[in-house]
């Protein structure tokens, strides 16, 4: 992150601190003294639907992609409470919403349709004529009747 302010996702794509919700709460799991007094699990929310930071295409690619991630309203949350730093869950949350929207930004490339050469085409026969071959090897010989 160059600009403190702004989440670069892509070139062309940067999103608003502003934009993001963040919520400070209680860790589960086990702990000691420490842990029933601090709140160091973070949740991030981003308003998907509602976002000005990207353009129609971009939001709806966006929305396609993370449909099973979203609540009803078009929200995303991530949450972090790995570690007993607010700050470090808070950068770990930041780090995997730029990775998840980056990858759902991405076009996806098209596969070309190839057809197989004619080296290929003969490897492949002379294959198969050699495994039949093997198998024709292995069965009794004909009796004569």
């Amino acid at each position: 992150m160059s600009d403190r302010s702004v989440i670069d996702i892509m070139p062309g794509v940067a999103i608003p601190l502003a934009e993001l919700t963040f919520r400070a709460s209680r860790s589960g799991g086990p702990g000691g003294q420490h842990v029933n007094t601090s709140s160091t699990r973070v949740e991030l929310w981003w308003d998907a639907a509602g976002s000005p930071s990207l353009t129609a295409d971009q939001r709806a690619l966006a929305l396609e992609r993370l449909k099973h991630r979203l609540t009803e309203d078009g929200l995303l949350r991530l949450v972090a409470g790995t570690t007993r730093s607010q700050a470090q869950n808070k950068e770990e949350t930041i780090t995997r919403f730029r990775e998840l929207l980056g990858r759902a930004l991405t076009p996806v490339k098209r596969r070309k349709p190839t057809r197989p050469g004619r080296a290929a085409k003969e490897r492949r026969l002379t294959e198969k004529r050699q495994h039949s071959e093997r198998k024709a090897r292995r069965r009794p010989p004909r009796g004569e009747e």
